[in-house]
């Protein structure tokens, strides 16, 4: 049996949990974040407690057991504490700026890059660190995002110009040597 899969999920106060044909409701004040259904699982809701069970031992339901769990715990863990993403803007000149809805960021291409704002993630930047910050409480949508943000100009493998995770550590590779 899943080891994750057979942990009770334990909802907070302030958390409501709502089970629709297709998939689970997790709900805040604020905010709403929906888990889909998996075939070949039962969930039970007891008090403030989530269980989930399986109807067989097939190797698929066995892998959605334990997806679900991580799943709706990301969810509870999203509506009560959020996530954050950190990019550090590496270069001279490269920068970023927040207009509206849209992030414009200037990476030494010859033109800016306009970056629609997702529903649901909030972005600042520190112009003194050149720093993205990006916070939301959908851990998948916030992954996605940063994820395209970087690709716009990854770093470079020689003088690690771009842009990077906060936490990224880059191992720069030697340039040419001289004979």
């Amino acid at each position: 049996m899943s080891r994750i899969g057979k942990k009770p999920l334990i909802l907070p106060e302030g958390i409501e949990f709502f089970e629709e044909k297709d998939k689970f409701i997790f709900k805040n004040k604020t905010t709403s974040l929906e888990v889909p259904k998996y075939p070949g699982l039962k969930v039970v809701k007891e008090d403030r407690t989530i269980k989930i069970d399986r109807e067989n031992d097939e190797k698929q339901t066995r892998a959605y057991h334990g997806l679900l769990r991580r799943l709706m715990e990301n969810a509870v863990v999203g509506l009560t504490k959020g996530y954050k993403k950190e990019l550090d803007i590496i270069g001279t000149g490269y920068r970023a700026e927040i207009k509206g809805d849209t992030l414009v960021l200037n990476l030494g291409y010859s033109h800016p890059i306009n970056f629609k704002i997702p529903k649901g993630i909030n972005i600042s930047y520190e112009p003194k660190q050149n720093r993205l910050t990006l916070t939301s409480a959908d851990k998948v949508l916030l992954t996605q995002t940063a994820s395209k943000i970087k690709e716009f100009r990854p770093p470079d493998p020689y003088k690690g110009k771009g842009i990077k995770y906060a936490d990224e550590v880059l191992h720069l590779k030697p340039g040419k040597t001289g004979a």
